[in-house]
This record gives C-alpha cells, sequence and structure tokens, in this order.
C-alpha cells in the first residue's frame, strides 16, 4: 500500500461544500489548507447563505441558482439551495466538467454526534454524495462559545489531512469500501487531541526477546522502559498521528422545548450541538403581527443540578456526567461517538445510506405484523 502521506501522478479533485454557507470560517479554513498543499484541484459548491440544520431536504419544484465567486485556489459556485443540493449539482457534470473523487463537507461550527447526524445539513451533504456514487467526508469542529476561535478551524482542517489523504489512497488503491462514507468529528481543544497510549504501544518497536504479549504490556512501567528502546520510542512518537477514535454512531442528543419569543427573526446560529445558539441570541426590534406568535427552540438540561456536581467532580467525571445528561442515559462501549470527542478524540463514524433499526425491533415486528393483518376491520374496533 502507498504511503498515506503521499500523493503521487495526477492530482485528485476533491469538491467542498457544507451547510455553514460559502463564506462560513470553516469551509474558507478547509479550502485554504487544501489549496495550501498543492496536492488537490479543489473545487467548492456550497449554500450561497446559511442552511444549518436542515437535513437532507432538496429542491424539488423550481431551479436553483449558482453564481461564480472568487476563492483563492478553487473554483468555487454559491447555490441558492440545500446542502444536499450542491451536493448533488456538483457530482453531476453539470456545473463542473468532471466528477470529483471527493466530497467533503464541512467544516461545520459545531459537532455532529449521535442522533444530531439527522439534523445536520453538513451530514446531509456528504451522504448525498454518497448517494450518487462519490466518496464522502463530513466533518465538523466542537466548537465551543467562549472557548474556541476562528484559528481552530485552521488546525482543525490540519488535523484531518492524514484521513483526507489515506481515504485517496485507498481509491487509488481501489481498495476503499464502497458502502459507507465517513463521519469526522473534532474536539474543542483540537490543537492537543488526546493520544491513544494502546494504539502508541502497540506500533512502537519491541526489543525484548520474541514477540510482545499480553502480559508484557501489562508489566509495569519501569519495565516497559527498560524493553522498549529510547530512540525507537521517541521516534514513533513524533511520527504516529495522534487521538483518532474509529466509533459508531450513537444515541446522544441535547433535549429542547420551546420558548416564546418576540419576532421571526430572533434566534442565533443554529448549531449542530443545539447549545451554542441560546446565549447568542439577539432580540429583533421589529414590530410582530399581532395574528402571529413565536416560538423558538432551546436547550433543556437542569443547570442548577450541574453546577452543584460540577464543583465536587474531577474533569473526567464532568465529561461523563455531561455525556449521561446529553443522552438521557448511561453511556456504553457501543454509544461512543459523543463520548470520545468529549474526552479529547477526534473521532471518525463510518454512516451508511439508512438507519435500520434494532434488531430487537425487527425481531418484535416480524412476529406482530402477521397479526395486524388477521384482525378485523376498523369499524370492529
Amino acid at each position: 500500500m502507498e504511503n498515506a502521506t503521499v500523493i503521487s501522478g495526477d492530482k485528485p479533485t476533491v469538491m467542498v461544500t457544507n451547510d455553514d454557507g460559502i463564506e462560513g470560517p470553516g469551509l474558507l479554513a478547509l479550502v485554504q489548507v487544501l489549496v495550501s498543499t498543492h496536492r488537490y484541484n479543489v473545487l467548492v459548491c456550497a449554500p450561497d447563505s446559511e442552511k444549518s440544520a436542515v437535513s437532507h431536504c432538496i429542491t424539488w419544484r423550481h431551479p436553483i441558482a449558482a453564481k461564480k465567486v472568487h476563492i483563492d485556489g478553487a473554483t468555487a459556485y454559491a447555490v441558492s439551495g440545500s446542502p444536499a443540493d450542491c451536493a448533488s449539482l456538483g457530482v453531476s457534470k453539470t456545473l463542473f466538467p468532471t466528477i470529483p473523487d471527493l466530497v467533503i463537507s464541512g467544516i461545520n461550527m459545531g459537532s455532529n454526534c449521535g442522533y444530531h447526524i439527522v439534523y445536520s445539513g453538513t451530514v446531509a451533504g456528504a451522504r448525498e454524495a454518497f448517494f450518487n456514487g462519490v466518496p464522502a467526508i463530513s466533518v465538523s469542529y466542537d466548537w465551543v462559545g467562549g472557548k474556541s476561535n476562528i484559528n481552530d478551524f485552521t488546525i482543525a482542517a490540519e488535523a484531518c489531512l492524514p484521513i483526507i489523504n489515506g481515504v485517496l489512497v485507498e481509491l487509488r488503491n481501489k481498495t476503499y469500501p464502497q458502502r459507507c462514507f465517513l463521519n469526522v468529528d473534532l474536539p474543542c481543544d483540537v490543537a492537543n487531541h488526546k493520544v491513544n497510549f494502546w494504539m502508541r504501544a502497540v506500533c512502537l518497536v519491541w526489543s525484548g526477546e520474541g514477540l510482545p504479549n499480553s502480559k508484557a504490556f501489562m508489566q509495569s512501567e519501569e519495565e516497559m522502559d527498560r524493553k522498549l528502546r529510547q530512540e525507537e520510542l521517541e521516534m514513533h512518537l513524533m511520527s504516529i498521528t495522534k487521538g483518532y477514535k474509529l466509533t459508531k454512531q450513537g444515541k446522544s442528543i441535547i433535549k429542547m422545548g420551546w420558548r416564546q419569543v418576540t419576532s421571526d427573526s430572533e434566534g442565533g446560529k443554529m448549531l449542530s450541538t443545539m447549545v451554542n445558539s441560546i446565549a447568542s441570541a439577539e432580540i429583533a426590534t421589529s414590530t410582530t403581527p399581532a395574528e402571529n406568535t413565536y416560538f423558538a427552540r432551546e436547550v433543556v438540561l437542569p443547570m442548577t443540578d450541574v453546577r452543584r456536581m460540577y464543583l465536587a467532580m474531577s474533569e473526567h467525571e464532568v465529561v461523563m456526567m455531561v455525556a449521561i445528561l446529553v443522552r438521557g442515559a448511561q453511556a456504553d462501549e457501543d454509544d461512543n461517538d459523543h463520548r470520545f470527542l468529549q474526552e479529547g478524540y477526534i473521532t471518525v463514524t463510518p454512516l451508511g445510506a439508512i438507519s435500520n433499526a434494532e434488531i430487537e425491533c425487527q425481531t418484535y415486528l416480524k412476529e406482530w405484523l402477521p397479526t395486524v393483518v388477521e384482525r378485523p376491520s376498523p369499524s370492529a374496533l
């Protein structure tokens, strides 16, 4: 297999879309990083305005407009449609003369984990490319108000390069799986995303007799240091990419309610995390028609309890508590995309075109459906 850091031959074509709009800082940072590598032909086909949380909606009954715009190093169009529209148009050979080798949707301002994947326009952009037979990746950055800044998008884009290059190498080798696309989430502190110690350990060069076994790896830290050559340790720690976790789509979801507002223009950005727009919402001063009553979504969390518990908790306990609050249930190993993201890892979650029901539901309904068919007509109820 080729080195995943080197792509030889003709440049692959990468198309970028998003749901934050063509002027979104995440998209611009991603395009800038892609262009700066000089490894790709970069296309952009993105919404002309913000289309956050529009899910996989498409435009059907009227035309959409595409306007060429300037983005250094890329061929770019701003489109009046949804992220799914942009992805579909961009891979159709109607707007661009060729089909891209890879579509990247993002970088979204806000994570996309668990059930929020269903709401996400960012994920929908990648899914639509996947529907059309084009490999795709959706990318989201876990933006936290008061902690994150615009420069973090550039760091996030750079952290994605090993994944992007790796996918393109697999595509060139014709070894990339065709039945999924990837959803990548980057943690808030992306510059220091967590190292997976055990992933590093199995890659290190063993200097003892024979092959290492589980018992050897369970020895004390001092014994391990003795058996691993220090120069090899330092070399590998510098070369191995840190903190990537392959995860499954979990069930995390921010509990949301509604509150009455004074105008249909009140509210902030509808982030995929559903948590950052509330505090920054601006109340419009325009007159509201008397016949309309307006409601805006809000996050429902027991904040008094959270503050009280937070004071007595360690950092790890706080992470686990947030995961439980968000899910509304106890965390488990299979529900790990949100949990590992909050622990500081870059998560990579393979997704398919559809969401299958859990096997328990399939088993129950297999027995239930025949009994429904045999029931008398509704008039007999």
